[in-house]
């Protein structure tokens, strides 16, 4: 098969490292990648928006499987027009990625299908929003409706910060137009899970889970971000857990996605808390996360390829996965000034060295290579160091071993990546 990435990040390195291993594999691109994707790929300047020339060229090289990394693509349309121009994609049409496009649509679907998921409401004008909140009081989650790179959600322990929430998404717009309009909703407690299926439109096929830090900070303090670490597989995750969601969230989502005459294919991505009452959906997502795809598919033993191929084209039916009996976790390290502007262009040494450490896979997330041929960063989060590991303390120790070995003082890291469980 040929196939072509979108995207440039580290969940696109590590679909791109996993998929060139496949033996069903003839060629393979990546658009626009980076410096850590090149050496498995090759990469193409093309913007992971710019669906035109992204068709484009699948349609010149004829590539057989488009797969879609990070969400606005889809959202924009990219396979949409890869059906028109007869080019198979994994990932779902425009109406479908609304799932994640907008958080009002993505309750309501959970509403109509019955999949259980916090009290919520929506807000197109400021005054309503303070006047709901005044009434609900806090803890309380703000979340703007439209996508923001998964930093448009405020978790307001007080009135005063839902307040200050909604000002800086309805009033500010530090998101743009995706602060519009504004999803308040109930705020649960419990641990977070990001839990993956494939879908064909019609069957589903559990891809694992993973937990996710989020919060910049040791002890999950400091703001949110695109997620500083995660780990796989969560204790609290059980075989029982993961059956029970594919039943009661994901087959009866498929089921109302179908129903509406917008059938999902490609990951569909349920944000779950585990409450006391049992798992909650917070959202759907309608990708690989980040960095879960870095955490997961190093455990995937088999070839990712067909699969991807199998869920984009309506077969999923009868096949499974084979995963393996290990432990994997992943520390971000992210430039200084990361979730706000990052530090970008500064120069990182011993990539080379902490790859060398057994067990330990890098991924790069948001770099670029100069002139001369050294690495440097290009963005918030900039690397995802991964390791493998028979428990998940030995696959700690080894990434932070890796960690340790890259020289790189403009960048941080959390250090307790896989408290929960540890």
């Amino acid at each position: 098969m040929r196939v072509l990435v979108v995207g440039g990040g580290g969940r696109e390195h590590a679909l791109c490292w996993k998929i060139a291993q496949s033996p069903q594999l003839a060629k393979l691109w990546c658009a626009p990648g980076n410096p850590g994707i090149a050496a498995v790929a090759e990469c193409v300047a093309i913007g992971a928006e710019d669906i035109s020339a992204l068709v484009a060229f699948a349609r010149d090289k004829a590539v057989d499987l488009v797969v879609a990394g990070p969400e606005a693509p889809l959202t924009l349309g990219l396979a949409d027009a890869c059906a028109a121009a007869g080019i198979a994609c994994f990932g779902p049409s425009a109406a479908a990625a609304q799932l994640e496009g907008s958080k009002a649509f993505c309750k309501e679907v959970a509403d109509a299908a019955g999949v259980p998921t916090a009290a919520w409401a929506r807000f197109e004008e400021a005054g309503a929003a303070r006047a709901w909140l005044s009434e609900k009081g806090a803890p309380i989650v703000v979340k703007a409706d439209g996508l923001a790179a998964g930093k448009g959600v405020v978790v307001a322990m007080t009135p005063a910060e839902a307040e200050a929430a909604i000002a800086a998404i309805m009033e500010d717009r530090i998101h743009g137009s995706a602060g519009a309009a504004v999803v308040i909703e109930e705020f649960l407690q419990g641990e977070e899970v990001s839990f993956f299926a494939l879908c064909d439109g019609t069957e589903a096929l559990a891809f694992g889970a993973a937990q996710d830090h989020k919060r910049v900070g040791d002890g999950d303090t400091g703001p949110n971000t695109g997620g500083m670490g995660a780990y796989s597989p969560a204790p609290a995750f059980t075989d029982s857990l993961r059956d029970e969601v594919m039943a009661r969230f994901i087959r009866p989502t498929l089921a109302e996605m179908a129903r509406r005459g917008t059938p999902f294919r490609g990951v569909l991505f349920a944000g779950l808390m585990l409450t006391a009452s049992g798992p909650k959906l917070i959202e759907y997502n309608v990708r690989f996360g980040d960095p879960e795809c870095e955490t997961l598919l190093p455990l995937l033993r088999s070839d990712l390829l067909p699969v991807l191929a199998a869920a984009a084209t309506g077969s999923l039916a009868g096949l499974s996965l084979d995963w393996a009996a290990a432990h994997s976790l992943v520390v971000i390290l992210a430039a200084e000034g990361y979730p706000g502007t990052p530090r970008r262009g500064t120069e990182i040494r011993g990539l080379q060295a902490a790859a060398a450490i057994p067990g330990v896979q890098i991924f790069h997330a948001g770099t670029s290579r100069d002139a001369a041929g050294a690495v440097r960063a290009n963005g918030g989060r900039v690397l995802a160091v991964q390791a493998s590991g028979a428990t998940l303390r030995a696959a700690r120790d080894a990434a932070y071993q890796a960690v340790e070995a890259i020289d790189w003082p403009e960048g941080f890291a959390r250090r307790d990546i896989g408290w929960r469980a540890l």
